[in-house]
């Protein structure tokens, strides 16, 4: 079971929350805590002097199955008062959703950092690696949130496809996307007003492959990855496009989608400050295609 903690309230412990709210008769909740039973994002155990955090969530530890770890680290680009920027590797979720609860960014970055209040400004995708700015304040998280509201953050992403030099490059593509909750693939409404734009370009080829620069103007669910199939360059690894494919065993980190967030740049709404982010990953198929197609590579 999972309970969010209001965003608003007095309670100074989450024990004190939790036995105001749940009613559980005396001594329940004191004796769950006791046998570790309640967990933080991070995974650890809520303990009767855990400081209440709002907007947070807890979880009944019976009601958590165990997690396949993900078997790569996630590296902080940049840290100060208000913000953490981190470099994630593929198959590592951005916050708790489904059945990744601990083996999340956010979850790691809590843990590692010692920030409880730590949140995400925006998400990237499970299966993409790259750049994430993260909030320290919760009261500022909002400001930056609304950078990428408005369209204020300068987001760069790199991909590895099959090269076809018939296909017209550069070119900016623009679709009305949709994304149904409970349906795996987004998709493109043929004639309707356009609602995504990206811009792709050709940054460098050997032949049979080629890197792609990606940038994206606006953020819709699986944008980058629609629009470039829809060019006839679906990118490597990707389960979902141009066909959905068949599920993998949680421990299946092999041939991870070659998508990277590798830039992001903004003006810092709180201090002013002007920041420019590069992620370090490379992307295996590029820099080993043998070893990405095997499932050999490192997958980070």
């Amino acid at each position: 079971m999972r309970v969010k903690l209001p965003a608003d309230g007095a309670w100074a412990t989450v024990r004190g929350h939790l036995v105001e709210r749940l009613k559980a008769g005396p001594g329940v909740i004191d004796g769950m805590l006791r046998d570790g039973l309640i967990v933080g994002v991070d995974g650890l155990p809520v303990t009767p002097d855990t400081p209440y955090v709002p907007s947070t969530f807890v979880w009944f530890h019976r009601d958590l199955p165990d997690e396949v770890p993900v078997p790569h680290g996630i590296d902080v680009v940049y840290r100060d008062e208000h913000i953490v920027v981190a470099d994630k590797p593929h198959f590592l979720a951005t916050t708790p959703r489904g059945s990744h609860v601990t083996e999340t960014a956010l979850a790691r970055l809590r843990r590692d950092l010692g920030i409880p209040a730590l949140g995400a400004a925006h998400r990237l995708d499970r299966l993409t690696a790259g750049l994430i700015l993260f909030t320290v304040r919760p009261e500022e998280r909002g400001a930056y949130q609304t950078l990428f509201g408005e369209r204020r953050v300068r987001k760069e992403y790199e991909a590895v496809a099959l090269h076809d030099p018939g296909t017209e490059l550069p070119r900016t593509v623009r679709s009305h996307l949709v994304k149904e909750r409970g349906i795996i693939a987004a998709y493109e409404v043929p004639g309707a007003e356009p609602n995504s734009e990206s811009r792709i370009e050709l940054a460098e080829h050997n032949g049979s492959l080629g890197r792609y620069r990606l940038t994206p103007h606006t953020g819709r669910t699986h944008q980058l990855r629609v629009h470039m199939n829809a060019l006839g360059l679906p990118i490597l690894g990707d389960p979902v496009y141009p066909v959905v494919a068949g599920p993998v065993t949680p421990d299946d980190f092999r041939r991870p989608l070659q998508l990277l967030s590798r830039v992001l740049e903004f003006t810092d709404p709180v201090t002013g400050a002007d920041h420019r982010f590069v992620s370090a990953r490379a992307l295996d198929a590029w820099t080993s295609y043998d070893a990405w197609e095997s499932g050999s590579a490192g997958g980070q």
